[in-house]
């Protein structure tokens, strides 16, 4: 009988994902990963997850489900390839997605491997997207709930990872699962879905950063896109492209953060136009649908998890590097972010935007 490793955080969604794996003829077993020790009392925790409460929902759903639960301390490896790489790319002067790391470096990478060694045939978790295997390779497609699809944060999947996995919600709705998990007595059934970043369940990422720094980020000029002085910023990393709310700036227009220096810890404010551009680079490229780009490919990109998806021509510039040329002007691009490349409901790849 094929075994299952189910990936559970404590919500309804990874919940569903082990009773549908189990409703196949799979032997399950639940595992919880505890990534960071929480500093905030538990009830921060609400938006968040991988707190206490979390933990015992999880291993809840598992006694219920009559399958195992372990809690697996992945705390030092989540430091290294999670946390440390979320502060220096803030202050590297780029936006960082923490998410996409902890699938990348976590999740599928340091967790598939520990499946591995407990001889798990597969790794499963509750994202809300698809794989499939056509002509000899596996392809990563979108969720069908548009609403909660969830390929942009697996663009980097490779192909042993994704031969390895399965997603058991990637035909369902959330809807779907949530009534799945009232009809057996899931205890998260009404779980409201995690918001923040994990880490920083109260939202101030910089306060976060700071501590565990152990030094305040200086204050520095706001400059007018003439290089006019036009205030004073309260840390460089408190901004990111495109910024608008939080400047503490009065003018006759709106302004937002269209660049930042960290060399000079100036920022540079200007007119929503100001943030357009045709063009965009990326490096640490992963393809799935192909092994190279050998000609420009019509796609369609993302360069944020909630952005609509943008008509756009990609190419390939190097082992490791792609450009997309937009159809037409994007706003706020963003360096540190991801560009996720699309044909139709297929993920080409993607890469981190420059």
């Amino acid at each position: 009988m094929p075994n299952a490793l189910i990936a559970m955080s404590g919500g309804v969604d990874s919940s569903v994902a082990a009773f549908l794996m189990q409703q196949r003829g799979f032997t399950c077993a639940g595992v919880t990963m505890k990534l960071f020790d929480a500093e905030e009392p538990d009830a921060l925790h609400k938006k968040s997850c991988c707190s206490l409460s979390d933990v015992n929902d999880a291993r809840d759903v598992a006694f219920r489900l009559g399958i195992p639960h372990y809690t697996l301390n992945l705390k030092d490896e989540f430091e290294h390839d999670v946390i440390k790489k979320f502060i220096s790319t803030y202050e590297r002067g780029g936006t960082p997605n923490p998410c996409i790391d902890c699938n990348r470096f976590i999740k599928f990478n340091t967790l598939l491997y520990r499946a591995r060694q407990l001889e798990f045939d597969t790794l499963v978790t509750g994202h809300y997207a698809r794989i499939v295997k056509s002509n000899g390779r596996f392809l990563l497609k979108k969720g069908l709930d548009t609403n909660k699809d969830q390929s942009y944060v697996l663009y980097m999947m490779t192909q042993a990872q994704l031969a390895a996995t399965v997603f058991p919600l990637g035909d369902l709705t959330k809807e779907e699962v949530r009534n799945i998990a009232e009809e057996h007595g899931f205890i998260n059934a009404g779980k409201q879905d995690s918001q923040d970043i994990c880490f920083v369940p109260n939202g101030d990422y910089a306060g976060f950063m700071e501590s565990r720094r152990g030094k305040q980020y200086p204050s520095g000029d706001i400059r007018d896109l003439s290089g006019k002085k036009i205030g004073v910023h309260n840390g460089i990393v408190r901004y990111t492209i495109g910024q608008r709310r939080g400047l503490g700036i009065s003018a006759s227009v709106p302004l937002y953060v269209q660049s930042k220096s960290m060399q000079t810890n100036t920022i540079t404010l200007g007119p929503k136009s100001s943030l357009y551009s045709t063009s965009l680079t990326a490096d640490n490229m992963n393809l799935i649908a192909c092994g190279n780009l050998n000609a420009p490919l019509r796609v369609s990109v993302k360069t944020r998890y909630l952005q609509k998806e943008q008509s756009a021509i990609a190419e390939q510039t190097g082992t490791d590097s792609f450009r997309i040329d937009f159809d037409h002007p994007q706003a706020a691009i963003t360096s540190g972010q991801a560009a996720v490349m699309y044909n139709g409901d297929l993920v080409i790849g993607g890469g981190t935007i420059r």
